[in-house]
């Protein structure tokens, strides 16, 4: 049965409107008039109005006057001012009084039921046609994955799917999420495929059809700018996955104009550990451990494995004769942002300025160890509308207003991506064996091969090993990996929650995306 929509008119000459107060009525809209502010603010308190009219110029209490108050009672109603003057202060303030509509007299019928529509069904109405244009989508998009070949397949599939999780954000047809998200899981199944493949075939030289990878970052997309002169401000988010990138694209586009914005895929494993010590270097883990004694740590070594970054980097420019004047900075709370933003003067005394910010990977735990934050973030919608809120109230988008008066250019990326687990695997290890959930380093594991992509020769994908017989497992899909020690217990506890490490598209298919400041004069290129 559908709910009957309650409309609430303010007029002081309310006795001149019963001609659309019945015409209102027999289309089935239930209708409360006021002839006055004060009774309407009552009236308000008391009940609860899908809608509401209100006259601008009536006795006592003005209609300016009595929306500011409405607001503060009810601030999401919509209300549609009603007014006989065009002056253009008057439209102002009420616009900025965050009226939803407003109309000049004399109205006609027609125009109060079209203003209606707009304003209480557009919601239902647009929520419709995006899941029907999604049905309509889903058996191309199902068509795709069946047929997908090369990397770039994947990347235009990831983006459509990613693409109607965002737009069905703002749907309530809730029966079409649980599709999408079938569809979603039918694409990672072929994903990895795709990846067991391929994957090693991208560290042969003689290979051209491949992508873009995390050690390449910075010679391929970074340095080139900078030999052209550019000042760069290289923003690293830890964590952020591409869905993420969309929903707060449009709170920079008011500042920064996108250049250009592509999927660049991270090195196995996932982890911070691997794929940002390989942006930095330059190399593959592999050659790290080989080349620089000492910096690389194994995942059951002592000690951060995310602490030589700047040297890495400084190894990484001076390898390849670069001399760039750069600053290297790692915000991990409010108070390092806040001292960041206070030094942007200093920050443009350097050619490159590398800036990395961990909140959303620090949101991803918190969210596997807080269960206030797992209400908070119950499913990928509420996940994506908490990196949002985080974003608009950021020292980081402060930042990207400050630079947005300068002449610079600016890259956004991440190391990795991270997606929901739902599925425990089972795999016997020794204690040397790595406690990843998404992947596993060992000597002594047993597991099932047909679950895990297993690399047994690690040095043929690049990556080091602690031992002459270790080799490394990868879960697949939304499968996390779990010791059968407590296992009920540990599958409990970490079914649901957003990890990283392994093969899916929202781990290894990530943002990276160059920018420039609104005001960049294009012809000093």
């Amino acid at each position: 049965m559908e709910k009957t929509i309650k409309i609430l008119w303010v007029d002081d000459e309310i006795d001149l409107l019963k001609p659309y107060i019945l015409f209102l009525r027999e289309k089935g809209f239930h209708l409360e008039t006021a002839n006055n502010g004060d009774d309407a603010l009552v009236m308000v308190k008391e009940l609860d109005f899908d809608l509401i009219f209100l006259d601008e110029n009536m006795p006592g209490l003005s209609g300016l006057e009595t929306l500011s108050r409405i607001k503060l009672i009810r601030p999401n109603v919509p209300v549609v001012m009603i007014t006989k003057s065009e002056a253009e202060d008057i439209m102002e303030e009420a616009i900025g009084s965050k009226i939803a509509d407003y109309l000049i007299k004399p109205v006609n019928p027609n125009q109060i039921l079209l203003t209606i529509k707009k304003n209480i069904d557009t919601k239902r109405l647009v929520s419709e046609k995006t899941s029907s244009d999604y049905q309509i989508q889903f058996s191309q998009i199902s068509s795709r994955i069946n047929s997908a070949s090369g990397y770039q397949d994947w990347v235009d599939i990831y983006r459509l799917l990613c693409f109607w999780e965002i737009e069905l954000d703002n749907s309530s047809q809730s029966a079409m999420d649980e599709v999408l998200l079938m569809q979603k899981s039918e694409a990672n199944k072929g994903f990895a495929r795709f990846i067991k493949s391929n994957y090693k075939t991208w560290f042969d030289p003689k290979v051209e059809d491949k992508p873009l990878l995390s050690p390449n970052i910075m010679s391929s997309r970074v340095f080139p700018l900078l030999d052209k002169g550019e000042k760069v401000f290289f923003l690293l988010i830890d964590n952020l996955r591409f869905d993420q990138w969309k929903v707060i694209e449009q709170e920079i586009r008011d500042f920064l104009k996108v250049d250009s914005e592509e999927l660049y895929c991270s090195i196995l494993p996932t982890a911070t550990q691997y794929s940002r010590n390989a942006m930095f270097a330059g190399l593959m883990p592999l050659e790290i451990n080989n080349l620089y004694s000492g910096v690389w740590l194994f995942d059951d070594d002592e000690g951060g494995k995310n602490l030589r970054e700047k040297e890495l980097f400084e190894k990484q420019i001076n390898r390849l004769g670069k001399d760039y004047k750069f600053r290297y900075e790692k915000i991990n709370n409010l108070r390092a942002g806040k001292k960041l933003l206070d030094s942007v003067s200093d920050l443009m005394n350097f050619d490159l300025n590398i800036i990395v910010y961990n909140f959303v990977d620090m949101l991803s735990h918190a969210r596997t160890e807080m269960e206030m934050i797992r209400e908070l973030a119950n499913n990928e919608s509420a996940y994506r509308s908490l990196t949002v809120s985080w974003f608009r109230h950021s020292h980081l988008l402060e930042l990207i207003k400050l630079l947005s008066k300068q002449k610079i250019k600016v890259v956004i990326t991440t190391d990795h991506g991270t997606i929901r687990v739902n599925n425990p695997v089972k795999v016997v290890g020794d204690r040397q064996t790595s406690t990843n959930l998404r992947y596993k380093l060992g000597r002594n594991m047993d597991y099932d091969p047909k679950l895990v992509y297993e690399v047994k020769s690690p040095e043929e994908v690049h990556l080091p090993k602690a031992n002459l017989s270790s080799k490394y497992i990868f879960a697949t899909n939304d499968d996390f990996l779990v010791y059968p020690n407590n296992y009920n217990h540990f599958a409990n506890y970490y079914r649901n929650t957003f990890q990283h490490g392994g093969i899916s598209l929202e781990e290894m298919l990530i943002p990276l995306i160059t920018l420039s400041s609104a005001n960049y004069d294009r012809t000093d290129n």
